[in-house]
């Protein structure tokens, strides 16, 4: 079977997407630095076709073997999000854009990649207008910056289906409470309440699960699919703050919903997108926004007990 390696598997998408890959008897190697000291993948040190590293995708002497070794490989080792980079610049640039070009100069042509960047570079999108993937990629952070980077390195490269996420949600063993829409879902579980800035910007959404099926779908239709981008996301999903803050308040009738004029949201992207390159080749989400809400829900007692940090900062 195949020999699968996921950097960052034990991060929000990849505590996921290893399960799923696992199931499927491929062998997996992680590498992952740990650096919010998750133990997400703990249940599946049972499994003879299961290795973990504790590494940093810097490391080029610890990378080389392991790359040579993978049939594919699927990079999640990522600073992720806006304020996590500002944070760590110089963290953000190396593993998010440098670590992915090495990757590139150092695989085979018959060697597949599946790389997840973000439709955060479509940044500010028209009014009305989907993005596609020929859209002009124009990211205002430097999460998009680097994202973009790397994937132009690995489209280049001509062995790799890249990804163009929507803002993802959902519960993962290695949850993230500062993602939109789980964010949101728990402010209304815990506060009643919520004030928005600039509530008129929208977004797609697409659940985890929903990511990680995505993944399985490029292993299987890698001949027809490398070479290209693609965008993943709810097509019943390209929705305002508001609109999504309605959406919830439909499981939560008693959130109170205010908007300010006064204050600015420092994150900018404001665009719709298209998903439609994607589902032309059969592939369809199977989960909506409201069945994730419906699982933060019953996912939220649980975390509200827990000491853990649930989010990138």
């Amino acid at each position: 079977m195949y020999k699968v390696l996921v950097t960052g598997g034990a991060g929000y998408i990849g505590s996921v997407l290893v399960e799923a890959l696992l199931n499927r008897k491929y062998n997996v190697t992680v590498v992952d630095s740990l650096m919010y000291k998750q133990t997400s993948l703990t249940q599946h040190c049972h499994l003879p076709y299961f290795k973990f590293i504790k590494g940093d995708v810097r490391d080029w002497n610890m990378m080389k073997p392991l790359v040579d070794d993978a049939d594919i490989i699927i990079p999640l080792a990522c600073v992720v999000g806006m304020p996590a980079c500002k944070k760590h610049p110089e963290l953000t640039l190396d593993t998010n854009q440098i670590a992915i070009e090495w990757l590139a100069r150092n695989t085979r042509d018959n060697q597949k990649i599946i790389f997840p960047t973000t439709n955060s570079g479509y940044g500010i999108g028209q009014e009305g207008i989907y993005c596609t993937e020929k859209t002009p990629l124009k990211p205002i952070s430097l999460y998009g910056v680097t994202k973009v980077k790397a994937e132009e390195a690995l489209l280049k490269k001509g062995n790799a289906v890249t990804f163009r996420l929507a803002t993802v949600f959902g519960i993962s063993p290695r949850m993230r409470l500062d993602l939109l829409v789980n964010d949101f879902t728990y402010k209304a579980f815990k506060d009643k309440y919520i004030v928005l800035f600039e509530s008129h910007f929208k977004r797609n959404f697409i659940h985890i699960r929903d990511v990680t099926k995505s993944f399985l779908f490029a292993i299987d239709n890698f001949d027809r699919m490398k070479g290209q981008p693609y965008n993943v996301g709810l097509s019943t999903a390209n929705i305002s703050k508001k609109e999504l803050c309605e959406t919830i308040k439909k499981f939560i009738p008693d959130f109170y919903i205010s908007e300010s004029e006064i204050n600015e949201d420092p994150d900018k992207r404001n665009y719709i997108v298209s998903n439609a390159k994607l589902e032309a080749l059969g592939w369809i989400p199977s989960r909506s926004l409201e069945d994730g809400i419906n699982e933060l829900l019953k996912a939220y007692p649980i975390i509200e007990a827990s000491n853990n940090n649930f989010t990138n900062l």
